[in-house]
């Protein structure tokens, strides 16, 4: 009955994270699309090169206390209100030091714009303070329908002032704006939907307690987001701002998609890991579910838009942006490989072992950089394709503890994820080769593909009568049958 239970909340807050990604993302994406029509490359990459800048910082803001929130079995109202007072100090010390070197970032990248618009856009960290306990609530709780509606006004909100201030011609500032006016949004909508209010309490003792597990967690995050934003800075300072704005366009259409079903699963799976966290079998399954689910719906679809990647380009974005189309098919590749790295670190967390994670964060951010100084030297493409080779030599090393921890060898997840690439391998070339043998308009083509893919790929899995498959299929079937009998 227990496992009932856990299972029927973990495919409830797994539709509301779903919900909540699908629809931020959709709409984002449709804003996105808008947005670059209306603006051009070189706005993307100034705003490129400041949010590195507001997300190291709010590595720092954030610390790793929501997660120490979420895994720590005891936490009540005393941890909760003396991590969001040191997080909005932290916001508020970072904010002015942001505010003081703005004009020597400026300089060193030769931009006169970034001094008043990195001023103005590191004013979020003071709602990613908030944003951050009221997320470890939610988690909590796996009440992620709170987050499906706040995410939701504020895309639509932030969206249309975004565009309307692009249209009307403010360039670059119209994305400060859409950032600006998203975080808060957030924060209003959340502050009436989470019922959770900090009250005039703090703890050093508490604090000394979480940040125990959480300062591995603070070091692994800004290991990892120094290192991937790094590619980032060298493109910035090397080459251009419009340079790096294809490289990040060609970053975002893969990681839309990786985000929204990746991060939905993953986001649901390290509080359920963690309540499960004493029982070492279960949650091997339940890791072994989620490398599975996600890689059967994954790796078709990267699959399907790196071949698709140039009538996309074309279609959505229009010829201007055709330069982002190489970087595009390489992320795809590079962002398949994020269930395998995702299940296996949320494992290593929910088992409360942040000591791994951080050693782990360290040898592959030496590897990565050591790949880094080899590929700067061959060009921009050889960087987004360092990240590839990173990616896969990182695979290796995040799943290798979990062969102790839960007896979950990376042979045996190889071999979960092999059935799904190859079927997706397959698809791929037929749906690629498929352009050639087509005169018709490009959005038409384009359509046919999309469709012919979904085809293949479903007869594929059906055929050769995919475990994944199945279970995605049964598990769809219940849930109809259990919301019929409901509303019946």
């Amino acid at each position: 009955m227990k496992v009932q239970n856990t299972k029927a909340k973990i495919l409830s807050s797994l539709f509301w994270k779903l919900m909540e990604r699908s629809g931020t993302q959709g709409i984002q994406f449709v804003v996105q699309i808008v947005l670059a029509r209306l603006l051009v490359p070189n706005d993307y990459g100034i705003i490129a090169l400041i949010s590195i800048f507001i997300i190291i910082a709010n590595v720092f803001v954030q610390s790793g206390f929501n997660t120490a929130l979420i895994q720590k079995k005891s936490a009540d109202e005393l941890d909760f209100s003396s991590v969001f007072y040191l997080s909005l100090f932290v916001a508020g010390f970072l904010y002015l030091i942001l505010f003081f070197t703005a004009p020597l970032v400026a300089d060193f990248y030769n931009i006169y714009q970034i001094t008043l618009v990195l001023r103005v856009l590191a004013i979020t960290l003071f709602w990613g303070a908030f944003n951050s306990i009221q997320n470890a609530v939610v988690s909590r709780n796996m009440r992620f329908k709170m987050l499906f509606y706040s995410s939701l006004g504020a895309i639509l909100v932030s969206g249309i002032v975004g565009i309307t201030l692009a249209y009307l011609g403010l360039g670059v500032w119209a994305l400060v704006a859409q950032q600006l006016i998203n975080q808060f949004m957030i924060t209003v909508i959340m502050w009436f939907t989470v019922k959770w209010r900090p009250k005039l309490i703090f703890s050093f003792k508490r604090i000394k307690g979480l940040f125990s597990y959480s300062w591995k967690l603070l070091v692994s995050s800004l290991i990892d987001n120094l290192y991937m934003n790094l590619q980032s800075l060298i493109i910035g300072k090397i080459y251009s701002p419009s340079i790096l704005g294809f490289y990040n366009r060609g970053d975002q259409f893969p990681k839309v998609i990786v985000s929204n079903i990746n991060g939905s699963i993953q986001s649901v799976m390290l509080p359920a890991l963690a309540s499960e966290q004493d029982n070492r079998k279960r949650v091997k399954d339940m890791v072994r579910r989620s490398i599975v689910t996600s890689s059967f719906v994954l790796f078709p679809m990267m699959c399907g838009l790196a071949v698709t990647a140039e009538s996309l380009v074309k279609i959505l974005l229009t010829d201007k942006w055709l330069s982002c189309v190489p970087f595009l098919q390489i992320f795809c590749a590079s962002y398949s490989l994020w269930p395998i790295h995702t299940a296996n670190l949320q494992a290593i967390n929910a088992l409360g072992r942040s000591d791994i994670f951080l050693k782990l964060e360290i040898i592959k951010k030496i590897i990565g950089l050591a790949v880094l100084v080899i590929s700067i030297h061959f060009g921009v493409y050889a960087i987004a394709v360092g990240t590839l080779i990173s990616g896969i030599i990182s695979t290796f090393i995040n799943a290798y503890p979990n062969l102790k921890l839960l007896n979950y060898s990376y042979k045996e997840q190889l071999k979960d994820i092999m059935p799904s690439l190859l079927l997706s391998l397959v698809m791929g070339t037929v749906v690629y080769n498929f352009k050639w043998f087509n005169i018709l308009p490009l959005l038409t083509t384009l359509i046919i593909q999309v469709c012919l893919g979904i085809i293949i790929y479903i007869m594929l899995a059906r055929a050769f009568k995919l475990e994944c498959y199945t279970y995605l299929l049964k598990t769809f079937k219940d849930i109809c049958k259990k919301r019929k009998g409901m509303i019946s």
